[in-house]
């Protein structure tokens, strides 16, 4: 049997999709064998990998809900981001416990990008925390991690669907899960038209920025899974249920081709 590679893209709130593909193939019984996670993507990898079935993840993401996902927003005097990020990562540890890598069920990898060099920085190792915090810092909206003498921010910049890393991990088969849409699709209908807030405006500069990567990324992969969510913005943080639902449908399309390949 082949071993699988999930490679779990960033999105913001959009990534909220990638519970719904965890949904899908644990149905299927299709096991996964290891996952490489950017932002969004290493948050529910995380979680997965720890053991914490796709369920159990719908219901944590719930329970958090809209209202406290705006409470975890800790604004810092502008350094190197506006928000500190403590909150986010003392919520994750209040759920995952302050474990590291090796006490994983599921082998990991979140990636990140040094600020200073622009290297992609792939962490695996010592705290699983440090590892999503630093994965997840969308430049400018949250502050640089400081990680081993390196200044970290979200690993979009370089690798948004870290389907090499998933290879580079020992995957045969890397199913890549893709949350950022095709150039000239609309975010929202029309009809909800109106100026884009400042964090909205950087959210969907940075995901615009890294367009090309992500179709780049997206060629090494064996088995890509997009789910449709145009009407969902990166900051819908109130759209989590539709958010994964749209996963598990994107990923039940594929499940044949998935089998076939395995």
């Amino acid at each position: 049997m082949k071993k699988i590679g999930l490679a779990l893209g960033g999105g913001a709130a959009r990534g909220l999709a990638h519970i719904g593909v965890l949904g899908a193939l644990e149905k299927e019984g299709i096991l996964v064998d290891m996952i490489a996670g950017t932002s969004a993507g290493a948050v529910v990898g995380a979680l997965y990998a720890q053991g914490n079935t796709a369920a159990r993840i719908k219901e944590l993401a719930l329970d958090t809900g809209w209202r406290r996902m705006v409470s975890l927003i800790d604004l810092a005097l502008p350094r190197s981001g506006f928000i500190e990020g403590t909150r986010i990562k003392n919520l994750l540890k209040s759920i995952m416990g302050d474990i590291t890598f090796s006490e994983l069920k599921i082998p990991l990898s979140c990636v990140a990008t040094d600020i200073r060099s622009g290297e992609e920085v792939v962490i695996s190792d010592g705290s699983v925390l440090e590892g999503v915090r630093a994965s997840i810092s969308i430049p400018v909206i949250f502050t640089a991690v400081k990680w081993r003498g390196r200044y970290l921010v979200d690993g979009g910049l370089v690798n948004p669907v870290p389907v090499s890393t998933a290879r580079k991990m020992g995957a045969d088969l890397v199913i890549a899960v893709n949350v950022i849409p095709t150039m000239g699709v609309r975010l929202t209908p029309a009809k909800e038209d109106k100026e884009p807030g400042i964090f909205q405006s950087m959210l969907h500069s940075f995901y615009i920025a890294t367009y090309s990567l992500v179709r780049s990324n997206l060629a090494g992969a064996d088995i890509v899974i997009e789910p449709k969510l145009p009407h969902i913005g990166y900051g819908d943080f109130h759209r989590i249920g539709d958010s994964i639902a749209q996963g598990e449908i994107a990923a039940q399309e594929l499940i044949e081709q998935i089998k076939q390949q395995l």
